[in-house]
């Protein structure tokens, strides 16, 4: 197999090494100089033979051949499982929980021992990165994140500046470490919010039903809506590259409210900062695979796939086999059984992935969800749905028969 993984011919010395203490049942890490991370950024690459060790999930996302599709969930970290509820006691800031290395290593690798799902994603938030740039944030318990200083003019852009980098080490020493701790057995994931679902937060003030006010600036403050995305387009590219080189072998960006815009909207004020990101992520990390997801992007699917990005999410709400009609098999998929599925019984649970899968093909298909893992999902689901998909083969359920019939559908379209 002669696959080419490029890298650059200059690096940067990131060292560390790894100390683990027990404090309280939880494995706590440290940080010490050790190992050298190679950066991607440099316009000078040599290409080497070394993608096939890559993760299952990396190599489904670039449509590569492979024997059974990998699967990971969003959320996978998090409020259903009871270990998270127990450290979650005793450290109840979710701040706290998203931005001290300790507790960000911990609480991603939960899923990891319980399951050995084929993605580990770190556990963080959209909104981190935003005090790195002058944008600083509150969550409450009740309403979520709030901002006490909304954007919507251009005195607020003034606060505005670049990326600050050395502010979200924790963010880059945890995907060190995860990548360490995982090793080849499973992807690292890392992940961004969209200029345009970060947008949101920042002139609304925090979450809202309506989007009244930033939908309203597309009309009245157009060029301060788009100096606002312009600059969320430069710094979270730069946030992505940072994942990148600290260990994330595939980025997700996530455009949580896109699907809240007209598409006619989404085209103009979301899809083309998408589409800066996407640009420069691939002229300096070619080989990481991106992912686009967007809640309730039925009317969006064809655009998204414009983005440039690897891999198009998609929600429970779309049908798997209309999806791969629409979008082609020039494209990985990602998803999509609905998170309602983990409260059914357990050989329900068995047929709907199964239908998933081959509606999905068997190339390029990333088993997930249609949205994160609901808050009182079972555990006992948890472990069925991964323990069905690596007892998967693609050998065994696609038949030649099925095979040729799937590429023709998808290549009338």
């Amino acid at each position: 197999m002669n696959l080419s993984l490029s890298l650059p011919l200059t690096t940067r010395s990131l060292f560390f090494n790894l100390d683990s203490v027990s404090s309280d049942g939880h494995r706590l890490f440290r940080v010490r100089p050790r190992r050298k991370i190679i950066e991607c950024y440099s316009s000078s690459r040599l290409s080497i033979n070394c993608q096939s060790s890559d993760p299952l999930l990396v190599q489904a996302a670039r449509g590569e051949t492979i024997s059974r599709p990998p699967a990971w969930m969003m959320r996978q970290a998090g409020r259903y499982m009871a270990a998270y509820k127990k450290l979650a006691e005793k450290h109840p800031s979710f701040r706290e929980r998203s931005e001290n290395v300790d507790l960000i290593v911990e609480i991603s690798l939960q899923p990891w021992r319980a399951f050995h799902p084929d993605g580990v994603i770190i556990f963080s938030d959209i909104l981190t990165p935003l005090p790195a740039f002058g944008v600083p944030f509150e969550i409450d318990d009740i309403k979520g994140p709030i901002i006490q200083t909304p954007i919507q003019s251009e005195q607020g852009l003034e606060n505005l500046h670049s990326i600050n980098l050395e502010k979200l080490q924790f963010v880059g020493d945890s995907l060190s470490i995860l990548r360490n701790e995982v090793g080849k057995n499973a992807a690292v994931l890392g992940f961004v919010g969209a200029p345009w679902t970060i947008a949101t937060y920042i002139v609304e003030g925090g979450t809202t039903r309506t989007y009244t006010t930033i939908k309203g600036m597309c009309h009245t403050a157009p060029h301060v809506l788009r100096t606002l995305l312009a600059h969320l387009a430069k710094a979270i590219t730069e946030y992505v590259i940072f994942q990148v080189n600290s260990g994330a072998q595939c980025i997700q960006i996530f455009d949580s409210w896109g699907g809240q815009l007209p598409p006619n909207m989404w085209e103009s004020w979301s899809k083309p900062y998408i589409e800066e990101i996407v640009r420069e992520v691939k002229r300096r990390c070619p080989e990481i695979p991106l992912v686009l997801y967007i809640a309730g992007n039925g009317g969006l699917l064809e655009r998204m796939k414009v983005t440039g990005v690897d891999v198009i999410g998609l929600d429970w709400t779309i049908d798997m086999a209309d999806g791969r009609r629409r979008l082609g098999s020039d494209i990985s998929v990602q998803g999509n059984i609905d998170p309602a599925y983990m409260f059914s019984p357990l050989p329900d649970l068995t047929d709907e992935i199964h239908r998933t899968v081959k509606a999905a093909g068997r190339r390029g298909h990333i088993l997930n969800l249609g949205h994160g893992v609901l808050v009182k999902t079972p555990e006992e689901a948890v472990a069925h749905f991964f323990e069905v998909v690596k007892n998967m083969q693609y050998d065994s359920i696609f038949k030649p028969d099925d095979v040729s019939k799937e590429l023709a559908s998808l290549t009338s379209t």
